[in-house]
């Protein structure tokens, strides 16, 4: 079965991705969370464009994907995990909170460093928060990112199959929880005390700085608690918070390919905290 999973990855990446962006789609039609502030149609398709165009790098630019990186470490001994005996539900369960983790802090550094910021003011600055913000990132942060995962990777000495369980974790959770949905109030808690749900992660995209550099998981809830990073809910509520980043709401900059390409080299930094 691990064999068969490896070797159609894939396939099994590319068709999950697309069923669950269906999914999040009808979701959003059918019972949106918050009415949109900009036409849909062109923000969907830049997002998706970039999302294309960062894969499209990542082959090109990239020896090789993070699970055939995996292969190669485990083949040649290399990091933590290759060097002890685990039971291998153990050893998975580990790589996949370990390279979450090391998602979160990547997450906290690119908001945290200027230069970085920058790139992530891509992400940022779209104007409206649905699932297809969660494939919306600059190509430079994409490829910044892959490389990051990468040396966690060989440090860690993550297994493919791990990788691969962690990647569709980490691709399919970021468009859950940049959905334009809720969850209903009495799941919400039990569901957030695990897994960072949409109304977790809106706050993050608040126009409001202290807002924003609030609530940096992707999959997993519990770093944020850890680290005092946690906002529970926006300060005005999720209907009146304004989604964006300050100075970045011209539609020819935040919702147009060639616009948000070029955010992260604009000549003076956007108003507000400039990050």
């Amino acid at each position: 079965m691990e064999s068969y999973l490896l070797e159609h990855e894939a396939i099994l990446r590319v068709s999950a991705f697309l069923l669950v962006l269906a999914a999040m789609a009808a979701w959003e039609r059918g019972a949106p969370a918050r009415a949109p502030a900009s036409p849909w149609w062109g923000r969907w398709r830049t997002n998706l464009g970039l999302a294309v165009a960062n894969s499209l790098l990542l082959r090109v630019a990239l020896p090789t994907s993070a699970i055939g990186l995996a292969g190669f470490a485990q083949t040649n001994g290399w990091g933590l995990l290759n060097h002890y005996e685990f039971v291998g539900w153990v050893a998975l369960v580990a790589t996949v909170v370990a390279l979450d983790f090391v998602i979160y802090l990547q997450h906290v550094l690119f908001h945290a460093v200027p230069a970085l910021a920058r790139l992530h003011q891509v992400h940022h600055a779209d104007p409206d928060f649905d699932t297809t913000t969660g494939i919306r990132f600059h190509p430079i942060e994409i490829l910044l990112s892959m490389l990051i995962k990468f040396a966690a990777i060989v440090a860690i000495g993550a297994a493919p199959l791990a990788v691969l369980v962690f990647e569709l974790m980490l691709n399919l959770s970021s468009l859950f929880n940049h959905g334009n949905v809720r969850i209903p109030a009495p799941f919400e808690g039990p569901v957030r005390a695990l897994l960072v749900t949409p109304d977790m992660h809106r706050v993050h995209h608040s126009v409001v700085a202290a807002e924003r550099d609030s609530n940096y998981g992707f999959c997993l809830s519990v770093w944020d608690r850890l680290f005092g990073t946690y906002v529970p809910e926006p300060a005005g509520g999720h209907v009146a918070l304004t989604i964006g980043f300050p100075g970045l709401s011209d539609p020819s900059v935040s919702t147009t390919f060639l616009g948000v390409l070029g955010i992260p080299f604009r000549a003076t930094a956007p108003s507000g905290d400039g990050r």
